[in-house]
């Protein structure tokens, strides 16, 4: 087996550096066996699979650029971290109850968790669990007012945020002083790849506003149960938190002491920057809505904060050309944005902020009103690489036009407008797609999924019976079925995005 994957490995890396497009590789069927490990077996020793990483370009931001222990830890690529998450019964049952008074909860569950990677376990006592997701939240075991059923239980995938210190802020309720992270399931992505490649890409280009994630495989004990239950492969991810910005800090953020927004289309409608309607802010309540801006800071802080996000938006719609044109690029650092959404663009992301108004985090580096730099945070990437929706202007997201990706986040529509913003725009999205660089073209992509799908298809099975499998396609409701990532031919969608940006005029 291990010379196998070897030998699997090394025609991945000459691939990579051929120059020449790779073979089909689609997964035969989309079935895998499971050598050595059955559902709800128990947990191997956080190495099977394990399979050298790919070396990262230069100008990489990675888990080494980082002056923190736990980053390092938690999303070293070359493991397969093992999460269990153990509840009582009575726990569990809350859960689910409270699941069906309120999908939307953000209620946080007594559990204990153990935290396995290589020969090193690490067991914390007394932590908080709860459930995440917007539409895609799940009740994760039976249907709505079913209570537990341990000798015929019906698991379901669902997203889990996990936070460690919930009930206790010691150091021992971290795992290397990392005290949150979030659990998600591969919802509409039978490949199980594309978040993990969007952040991995962010990344691999130098964008440090990015979040690090990695697979890992997560089991349930409901205590006292004959067995526990696997729920299988997920995407362990970093959360966008106080914690985040002072974990990069020096050199990057230079300050910790702003104020952080979370930015969505909301009960307020859409985060396009253009309306400061009030009911569109709030601060974040933990009460399971949905702000179109939410404060991610104390409540005392609200007002300053708001006032400081109401007067950057005023200041992006109102300005004239000339004077625009100059505040932006003394409010944050232009050629870095441009870049972080050629990213974005390239990856497919139309549930975004400059087509739906959706899916990003803000970051004010200083609490003053007037003066501070602004960063923008890439965020929620599930839905990209092909899966398109016929949303805003957007109904192919591999073959739109990526100077007018969208007509509703007012930020990258005054941008666009400038003949300079537009050339370093027009430069990253060719850089991307340059063969030459091992970033966003098929002959560097395709080996680089290859080797994940490599690593976690023998502990894709499952005892939720959902997702069993890798299958080359995105998700089903999407309006573009036949683009594929690991088939070359002709719907390969790194192959007809990389023809778009090279049409681009």
């Amino acid at each position: 087996m291990k010379l196998t994957k070897l030998i699997l490995f090394l025609t991945c890396i000459m691939l990579a550096f051929s120059g020449c497009e790779p073979e089909t590789i689609t997964p035969d069927g989309g079935k895998t066996e499971q050598p050595g490990q059955t559902p709800g077996t128990d947990e191997g020793d956080g190495t099977e699979g394990n399979i050298p990483t790919a070396g990262y370009p230069a100008g990489a931001f990675t888990t080494a650029d980082v002056d923190d222990e736990g980053i390092r830890y938690m999303w070293d690529e070359s493991f397969i971290p093992e999460i269990t998450i153990h509840i009582t019964a009575d726990e569990w049952n809350k859960l689910l109850k409270r699941y069906d008074e309120f999908q939307h909860n953000v209620d946080y569950f007594h559990a204990d968790f153990t935290y396995k990677r290589g020969d090193e376990v690490i067991f914390i006592e007394d932590g908080g669990l709860r459930l995440r997701g917007n539409t895609s939240r799940r009740r994760p075991e039976g249907n709505g007012g079913q209570v537990h059923d341990p000798k015929n239980p019906d698991w379901h995938h669902c997203h889990f945020g996990i936070n460690f210190r919930k009930f206790h802020k010691d150091s021992a309720h971290t795992v290397k002083g990392i005290g949150k992270v979030n659990l998600k399931w591969f919802k509409d992505d039978p490949c199980y790849v594309r978040e993990v490649y969007c952040y991995n890409l962010f990344r691999r280009y130098g964008i440090w506003t990015s979040a690090f994630s990695t697979f890992c495989r997560v089991w349930l004990e409901v205590k006292g149960d004959p067995k526990k239950a696997y729920l299988g492969v997920y995407n362990m991810i970093e959360p966008i938190d106080d914690k985040f910005i002072e974990k990069r800090v020096e050199g990057k953020f230079e300050s910790d002491k702003g104020f952080l927004w979370k930015c969505v289309y909301g009960e307020g409608g859409p985060a396009d920057l253009k309306s400061t309607d009030s009911y569109k802010f709030n601060w974040d309540q933990d009460n399971g809505i949905n702000y179109t801006y939410e404060f991610k800071g104390d409540e005392e802080d609200f007002a300053a904060a708001k006032e400081q996000l109401v007067d950057f938006i005023l200041k992006l719609e109102g300005k004239g050309e000339d004077s625009f044109y100059k505040w932006i690029n003394e409010v944050c650092d232009v050629n870095f944005l441009l870049k972080t959404y050629a990213v974005n663009v390239a990856l497919g992301m139309w549930d975004d902020h400059w087509n739906n108004g959706n899916n990003f985090y803000l970051y004010f580096n200083t609490t003053d009103k007037y003066d501070y730099k602004v960063f923008f945070l890439p965020y929620d990437y599930d839905n990209t690489l092909g899966t398109s929706s016929n949303c805003g202007v957007i109904s192919d997201s591999g073959r739109h036009d990526p100077y007018n990706w969208g007509d509703s986040g007012l930020l990258m529509e005054r941008m666009m407008k400038f003949d300079d913003f537009k050339q370093i725009y027009k430069d990253a999205l060719k850089e991307l797609a340059d063969p030459a660089n091992d970033l966003f073209h098929m002959n560097a992509s395709v080996p680089r999924i290859k080797a994940w799908q490599e690593k976690i298809s023998p502990y894709v099975s499952n005892d939720t019976g959902e997702d069993m499998w890798i299958e080359d396609k995105p998700a089903g409701w999407g309006n573009h079925g036949e683009y594929r990532l690991m088939d070359t031919g002709s719907n390969n969608f790194f192959k007809v995005k990389t023809e778009t940006i090279n049409k681009m005029r």
